[in-house]
């Protein structure tokens, strides 16, 4: 039978190797299409008595980058629609069948009978990595950019193909549960570490490492299916599991005021389905997944962090018909906090930086914050050393305005001082090539310069976003340069007219006001209202919001 994304080439030994190649995408998904084509291959290979053995791998870089979002948006809409034309049971349980489909055909492979063994040779995320945690055995290729995990929690899902079933049965409560809430790609060293995949082998014998394997007799059994199956933290009602359980509660509580349920819906995936076979568990982590499939919470988040993220990344929202533009030297006036946070976002693009300031020493301390970040990075894991020099070669400090005569892009990050503003414009005006119209701050809205600027985050390397501001007459050039400046530091340009800016400048020294005046309150600081300031962020998170009030002081 002739398959759309799946190859199958079964060799004389009788061990079946599966390639999977979506043609006309640069990754494998999974999607209603590639997920018939597995539950037919399964059937094949078991039903086949000539096939020994089945090995399944990608004929492209990376295995695969899980579950195409947009499959489950259809979901979505067509649940809407069957709730109101056959109500609300109907509607329930057509989604449940749905969104299980996954996790039946990846237990499928586990109690098929013949062993499979899943070849790793790149990249494994979400539903992908779930289907090598359904395969008997997991074999990886030597690579250092290889990465396997379950991120689905940070688009307001959680791991729904067995991930919160399977994890937990591999490796420790403590670590599972880090996997699942976190969402963190793991490198093959730390992934064989936890037991999740058994053998890392040079990238030309993947293939012959997965079938030696079948062919030493390897088992058809997954551990939690055989008699006397033990796990791996102990049960869930023993003394180190209750030490674990309800602390991890508490702290979600207090980490997420509960605005997330995905997070609440994988810790109680966890604790119940361990006290359950693990067919009966599959069908708790359904009924959950069903539950937040529809939430509004995984509506937005699927939308906003990634469908919409994709079509950006791909030119949405450019102005058409314009040539694109390419900084390569940038210089930011104001090395403090901000200033030094958008050089070093700058320099990781690749573009060369200048950071300026009142004296040599202000300018160096802001190269000092790259470093500072840089050093954090690699004590982490997530950077090289290599990573750092290159970074930090492509920043330079100065006092001297000069160098803004061979800059193609200046931006003004300097402090919130109208005085101080007026003397930069002053200082850095004649030495513009042309006409400076980008900015992190406004100056006033009176100013030539203002009403067209880009405004950042205090900890802009911490933030995918931008708000860039727009003066109502600005035209479709100042708005394709907004974007490519904003995309050639990897961010997400979002655009304000220039009221929502000015109200939002209004409100933050209304906001320090009354912070203030909660902080010195006679008797105790107390708000206006008699509650005191950290009731009053309590409720602020509680909201949704990042921070409270107070926040704004400290911050």
């Amino acid at each position: 039978m002739a398959y759309k994304n799946f190859k199958i080439e079964t060799d004389a030994d009788g061990i079946a190797l599966v390639t999977w190649d979506t043609p006309g995408r640069s990754m494998n998904v999974l999607d209603e299409t590639s997920i018939n084509e597995l539950e037919a291959i399964v059937k094949e290979t078991t039903a086949d008595a000539a096939v020994k053995g089945v090995v399944i791998t990608s004929g492209k870089e990376a295995l695969s980058a899980g579950a195409d979002l947009s499959m489950l948006q259809d979901m979505s809409r067509t649940y809407a629609e069957v709730l109101e034309d056959k109500g609300e049971v109907a509607a329930n349980q057509m989604l449940f069948d749905q969104s299980r489909r996954f996790s039946q055909v990846f237990r499928s492979i586990e109690t098929s009978g013949k062993p499979w063994v899943a070849a790793i040779n790149g990249l494994a995320l979400g539903g992908g990595f779930e289907l090598t945690l359904s395969c008997h055995y997991r074999v990886a290729a030597e690579n250092p950019k290889t990465r396997l995990g379950l991120p689905e929690i940070k688009v307001g899902l959680f791991p729904g193909a067995g991930g919160t079933q399977r994890v937990p049965r591999i490796v420790p409560p403590q670590d599972a549960m880090q996997i699942l809430l976190k969402g963190e790609a793991l490198n093959l060293e730390k992934a064989k570490t936890l037991k999740l995949i058994d053998a890392i082998v040079p990238a030309s014998d993947l293939i012959k490492a997965a079938k030696d394997w079948i062919k030493a007799g390897g088992k058809a059994v997954a551990p939690w299916d055989e008699k006397g199956f033990k796990l791996p933290g102990g049960p869930v009602f023993s003394k180190a599991s209750m030490m674990m359980f309800p602390a991890g509660n508490a702290i979600y509580r207090r980490e997420t005021f509960d605005n997330y349920p995905a997070a609440r819906a994988v810790m109680s995936c966890v604790y119940e389905g361990l006290q359950l076979p693990i067919d009966a568990a599959l069908r708790v982590e359904s009924r959950y997944f069903t539950q937040i499939l529809r939430s509004k919470e995984a509506a937005a988040m699927i939308r906003s962090l990634f469908l919409s993220m994709q079509e950006l990344n791909k030119g949405a929202r450019r102005p058409q018909g314009v040539p694109p533009t390419k900084v390569k030297k940038l210089a930011v006036i104001g090395a403090g906090f901000m200033g030094a946070s958008v050089g070093y976002v700058s320099a990781r693009a690749g573009i060369d930086v200048v950071l300026i300031d009142r004296d040599q020493e202000s300018a160096d301390k802001g190269k000092g914050h790259a470093k500072a970040v840089i050093d954090d990075l690699i004590k982490k894991g997530r950077a090289k050393e290599g990573d750092r020099d290159a970074i930090l070669s492509r920043i330079s400090a100065s006092a001297d305005y000069d160098v803004l005569k061979d800059c193609d892009l200046i931006i003004e990050a300097v402090f919130e001082d109208r005085k101080v503003k007026a003397e930069t414009y002053a200082k850095a005006q004649p030495l513009l090539k042309t006409r400076c119209d980008l900015r992190l701050q406004h100056l006033d809205p009176a100013d030539q310069f203002a009403g067209r600027g880009i405004q950042g985050p205090g900890q802009v390397h911490r933030h995918p976003l931008l708000l860039a501001g727009r003066k109502d007459d600005a035209g479709r050039d100042h708005s394709r340069q907004q974007y490519q400046r904003c995309r050639a530091r990897h961010r997400a340009r979002l655009c304000a007219p220039d009221r929502q800016d000015a109200d939002r400048r209004q409100r933050l020294p209304r906001l320090l006001r009354q912070s203030l005046r909660a902080a010195f309150h006679r008797g105790g600081p107390r708000n206006a209202d008699g509650r005191r300031p950290s009731g009053d962020d309590r409720e602020h998170r509680a909201n949704g919001r990042h921070a409270g009030r107070s926040a704004v002081l400290v911050g």
